[in-house]
């Protein structure tokens, strides 16, 4: 409450103590176009969802060097530290949320996670998050959200060399060029990235984070043939290494391994664009994507050796076409296929392919009914082989009282389809407890053939219930107004709403002879995430302020239902003894923090030379089940909330040179169990050169 109150103070004297100045905040905010909300270039200020944007200036300043560091600075997204970087929005889990790059998917999840720290920031020209069910206009993965990472642009006629070195020997360099020639455009970016990794527990023989290494690079080219033709492409490759090393006990002996785990991304899209007059366009899009991840580790004595693969491919076909039918209507209709397949070793073998084909069409309708009223209205159908089809509407209102103050209003319907790893996952993992995992497609079977073997000692009730796994389904309501004050005040208040059902849970289905237990995949639970955001941006001449705030309520609603019936115990924490659960004491869905808060002060003079200060605040959030409820209800089930203060400053010398140096996590906070990716303060140098 005292640090709420703290913000609440800071945020009242921005209000007050309003100066005059030429390029503010608030014009700039409200004038930015933004293309991910509606897939059409729109100014931020007509637009009737919540997005956010953060520009390359904020990127730079901010000292950011992966996408899981600015993200953690924004306003109602949380990083969740499980197969890697994952990003959590509106309290909904990293598998919710599409990730794109200059519009088009990232694929190679693992358990559900894309591992932000692979995406480098150095040639990001501007972010756009789009919070809440996308799926009318992206698809699957879209329920909860798009981000959309925007690449520097071709043809600019700029280059630059940046390098920078951080504590654990990090490493960070690279350059951008960009050159504009006739009628044709280039571009070309190159980045490295390395660590030697550190240890949170000393004398440990295991690292908390293992050396690694990352490389980008990309290259673009776009030739306007004439003013109605354009054609380009974009390839993007990223390469990286983590070397592993994995302690295992064996007949009390502990046995250390050695290892690494390799990926490989490349992104090929080509394009041609027709402008047919200056109210009709269309384009016509290929994007090819491939993601290769190897894990080899050599477990002497135990298992031999472990080789893990998997491959997948992404390869879609897409037209849109925008019309301007009148300065009051645009409608956007678009089609495309898509093909994808995996190989893996822990589905059958790398020779076995797994694949689905889904063909969709999407529409939107833009209309300004009055100069007070907007109305955005979308559609999208995905025929999916592996699955029944999925209509997907939206709808969204935007209602001006007057210049300085607008209402929005939106609805979607957002889904997910069970992803490959859902469906036909064959894995057992023999260094850790024989455990196996089986995809809804292949559990039957493989459960047939272990009891036929009689290695099973038990089955569960739920085997009972396995059979082909449905989409997961969300209903999002985001409402809320934008209040802007003059050129240099905004604020924006979000209420949200997201309703899941066919929540894909995994469970235990059969216990082997050996003890190891045999997981799958059910559509068992319905769930709800909901809450309110609110952020308000001051500027003053040379300093600005910047606060924000969410509060989260999550809940399983089978588990409350059942709460409420009595049906559940909880065991005191002080007493020992088991009474009957109240609702006050359901702590939610773990992993979601309720209160989450930011404040963000930047001062910056007209010679470029500038100093930031950002603290991010983050409440407790539950972890695991103790008293064997299955559930977070008491508070040694949860971790510590904290905050964390980051600081930078920087100044130009000379005309070309820009020097910058900052502090990461300034009061060395650290949790080694919960937050094993933070390693405690960490702090740079940067020097960035513009040719």
């Amino acid at each position: 409450m005292r640090l709420l109150n703290t913000f609440l103070g800071l945020f009242l004297s921005t209000l007050v103590a309003a100066q005059q100045q030429a390029d503010t905040l608030g014009s700039r905010t409200m004038d930015e176009v933004v293309v991910t909300a509606t897939r059409t270039p729109r100014l931020m200020g007509n637009l009737a969802i919540p997005v956010n944007i953060i520009s390359s200036k904020t990127l730079y300043q901010s000292g950011s060097l992966r996408l899981h560091d600015i993200l953690a600075e924004q306003t109602g997204i949380n990083i969740i530290e499980n197969f890697g970087k994952g990003v959590q929005v509106q309290g909904l889990s990293s598998e919710y949320t599409l990730i794109l790059i200059d519009g088009e998917p990232l694929i190679g999840r693992t358990g559900g996670v894309l591992d932000l720290s692979r995406i480098s920031v150095r040639n990001i020209r501007k972010i756009e998050i789009v919070k809440g069910p996308s799926s009318s206009l992206y698809g699957s993965e879209a329920m909860g959200g798009v981000i959309n990472i925007i690449t520097d642009r071709a043809g600019q006629n700029k280059s630059d060399v940046s390098l920078r070195y951080a504590r654990f020997n990090t490493l960070d360099g690279g350059f951008n060029f960009s050159r504009k020639m006739d009628k044709t455009d280039w571009l070309a970016s190159f980045n490295y990235n390395r660590s030697s990794g550190y240890s949170l527990k000393p004398n440990a023989q295991q690292q908390t984070v293992e050396p690694f290494w990352r490389s980008v690079q990309q290259v673009s080219i776009g030739h306007q043939f004439n003013e109605k033709w354009k054609a380009g492409a974009s390839l993007r490759r990223n390469l990286s290494q983590i070397d592993n090393t994995i302690v295992v006990q064996n007949q009390g002996a502990s046995i250390l391994s050695k290892g690494y785990e390799r990926n490989e991304e490349y992104n090929f899209t080509p394009y041609l664009n027709y402008q047919a007059s200056p109210q009709l366009k269309t384009v016509l899009r290929a994007y090819l994507t491939g993601f290769d991840a190897r894990q080899e580790l050599s477990v002497k004595n135990v298992v031999g050796n472990y080789d893990d693969r998997f491959r997948q491919s992404f390869h879609r076909l897409e037209n849109q076409t925008d019309w301007q039918i009148r300065k009051q209507s645009a409608f956007t209709i678009g089609a495309g296929n898509i093909l994808e397949t995996v190989a893996s070793n822990r589905y059958d073998s790398l020779s076995t392919k797994r694949s689905n084909n889904i063909s969709y069409l999407f529409l939107q309708h833009e209309e300004t009914i009055s100069p007070k009223l907007m109305l955005v209205a979308g559609f999208r159908y995905d025929a999916n082989k592996a699955y029944a089809s999925v209509g997907s509407p939206k709808l969204a209102l935007q209602y001006r009282y007057n210049d300085n103050l607008s209402f929005n209003l939106s609805y979607g319907r957002g889904f997910k389809a069970p992803d490959f790893r859902q469906l036909y996952l064959n894995f057992t993992n023999l260094a850790a407890g024989a455990y196996s995992v089986f995809g809804s497609e292949v559990a039957v079977g493989e459960l047939s053939r272990l009891q036929s073997q009689g290695l099973i000692e038990q089955v569960s009730a739920l085997a009972s219930r396995l059979s082909a796994l449905k989409p997961e389904i969300s209903g999002g309501w985001n409402g809320g107004l934008k209040y802007k004050s003059g050129k240099n005040l905004l604020v924006t208040l979000n209420l949200f709403r997201n309703d899941l059902r066919n929540m894909i849970l995994t469970d235990i289905i059969a216990i082997k002879k050996n003890g190891g237990q045999i997981y799958s995949y059910f559509n068992l639970k319905e769930a709800l995430t909901q809450g309110l955001e609110f952020n308000a941006d001051k500027q003053f001449k040379q300093l600005s302020i910047r606060v924000g705030y969410q509060f989260l309520h999550t809940a399983d609603k089978e588990v409350t239902d059942a709460i409420r019936s009595g049906k559940i115990f909880a065991r005191s924490l002080e007493t020992g003894l088991a009474n009957r659960m109240k609702l006050s004491e359901y702590g939610g869905l773990p992993n979601r923090s309720r209160h989450t808060a930011n404040i963000k002060l930047g001062y910056e003079t007209p010679k470029e030379q500038f100093l930031t200060l950002r603290a991010i605040y983050r409440s407790r959030w539950g972890t695991f089940d103790a008293d064997g409820n299955g559930l977070i209800n008491r508070d040694d089930e949860y971790a510590s909330g904290y905050v964390q203060v980051n600081v930078s400053a920087g100044f130009p010398i000379g005309k070309r040179l820009k020097w910058m140096m900052g502090i990461d996590n300034l009061f060395n906070y650290k949790d080694i169990i919960n937050l094993p990716g933070n390693p405690g303060r960490n702090g740079y140098m940067d020097l960035q050169f513009t040719f």
